[in-house]
């Protein structure tokens, strides 16, 4: 029995969806417990690409239990939109095997509406969002407005609860927000229709894991984003509204922090992030272009360009602390293949001052240099190469520096983005 997490140790666009569809062989229950539509995993299966936003990735696995947990804001018609697409390519997904807890948030029309307003309205001071409504739905789940999956399956309560939340928002995307008013009657209509299809689904996630636990399952929680975009602990206000730490598994999921066994943190070879915000290893030069076009680092919900840069050391040692890290993996390894010298960021200066540690302060982050410490690249290809001890002897350095800088073990080593072209040196669940 082994209870593992993963999350992204950066920015996000780590490669957790691969790394969670090759240990979705070995697990029994895959849990996603936070974030919404607005994350994107992108999965090989079977000679396709599949872009998941809500569905475990353990989905494409026969006998395994899919949980979609409290803490994940759900749009029903993007998770509608989502089992018809597997169903039709012939992926099962079907009640039992999926499972949706009664507790999770729902994102609503109007709080697309309002997210795609407000970035209108702010202008040149956004902050980048997916424009999903990921991020109003939070802020009515903290302010005690929100409506659960399990609301609308109760006409009653649904209609209620809708009429006096829809007032409020209609008045503040017309007065406030030059806006169009939404229709009561459309909205209730239609998520009606839709809790009817996923009521078979619903259920008390948080009991159902008990139950596996107690059954000695072996279970995965698949984080989505990365450690810097948590509301709390990332670089705010440039950051996704849920907690995507090691800490959010427990509390979006259900349970306790003790029945954890190990915390595995994913990062790219290099470092990229979307959208807005404080990014000190960013170049701008020819080898962010080589990373990009290379890592094919484009935006699996949005399709935008990312931003890329060097390895930072500092923001990965804060994802050790913030995580309590057990162990890591490393992707995107083969990208770098090309590139001498490599750069990896262990400090930073600020107005001639070193800062081995993030600062609270997003304006002194913003303003951050890099300090690099310079080590040997290598020029072979290596995304065929399946044992660790294959590798150039500069990648193994480069490996081995990550380890010492961080003191955390690499346990896999990702070389390309196909299942097979995984290093793995111990795989959590038969350690």
């Amino acid at each position: 029995m082994a209870s593992v997490i993963i999350v992204g140790t950066q920015w996000g666009d780590e490669g957790k969806g691969k790394i969670v569809d090759l240990l979705t062989a070995y697990a029994d229950v895959i849990v996603r417990f936070q974030g919404g539509n607005n994350a994107g995993h992108t999965i090989m299966f079977d000679g396709h690409k599949f872009i998941l936003h809500l569905i475990p990735s353990g989905i494409f696995h026969e006998s395994k239990k899919c949980l979609i947990g409290n803490g994940v804001v759900i749009d029903p018609s993007v998770l509608l939109q989502e089992i018809d697409n597997l169903t039709s390519k012939g992926v099962s997904v079907e009640p039992g095997k999926l499972l949706i807890s009664e507790r999770a948030h729902l994102i609503m029309p109007y709080h697309k509406a309002i997210d795609l307003a407000r970035e209108a309205k702010a202008g040149k001071t956004k902050i980048g969002t997916t424009g999903r409504g990921i991020g109003p739905c939070y802020e009515d789940k903290i302010g005690r407005r929100g409506i659960k999956i399990g609301d609308i399956l109760d006409q009653d309560l649904f209609r209620a609860k809708l009429s006096e939340t829809l007032e409020e928002k209609n008045f503040y995307l017309e007065k406030y927000l030059s806006a169009e008013a939404l229709s009561f009657e459309e909205i209730f209509e239609s998520y009606l229709r839709m809790g009817e299809r996923l009521a078979p689904y619903v259920t008390n996630v948080a009991v159902e894991l008990e139950k596996a636990r107690k059954q000695g399952a072996r279970i995965l929680f698949e984080g989505a984003q990365g450690t810097q975009l948590d509301i709390d602990h990332g670089t705010y206000p440039f950051v996704t509204s849920s907690n995507t730490v090691a800490g959010g598994a427990c509390h979006g999921a259900g349970v306790g922090p003790t029945t954890i066994d190990e915390v595995m943190g994913i990062c790219k070879a290099y470092t990229t992030r979307v959208g807005g915000g404080p990014f000190p290893t960013e170049l701008s030069d020819d080898i962010g272009l080589h990373l990009r076009e290379r890592g094919g680092e484009y935006g699996s919900t949005t399709g935008r360009p990312r931003r890329c840069g060097w390895l930072d050391g500092v923001i990965l040692k804060e994802a050790v602390r913030l995580n309590g890290l057990s162990s890591l993996t490393i992707t995107k390894l083969d990208v770098l293949s090309g590139l001498d010298p490599l750069k990896v960021c262990v400090a930073y200066e600020y107005e001639g001052e070193r800062l081995d540690n993030i600062p609270g302060n997003i304006k002194v982050f913003s303003n951050l240099k890099p300090i690099y410490e310079e080590l040997p690249g290598w020029q072979e290809d290596i995304s065929a190469i399946k044992r660790l001890e294959d590798l150039p002897e500069n990648c193994k350095n480069y490996l081995k520096f990550i380890e010492e800088f961080t003191g955390v073990p690499v346990n896999i080593v990702s070389v390309g983005p196909s299942r097979n072209q995984t290093i793995v040196l111990r795989n959590p669940f038969e350690s």
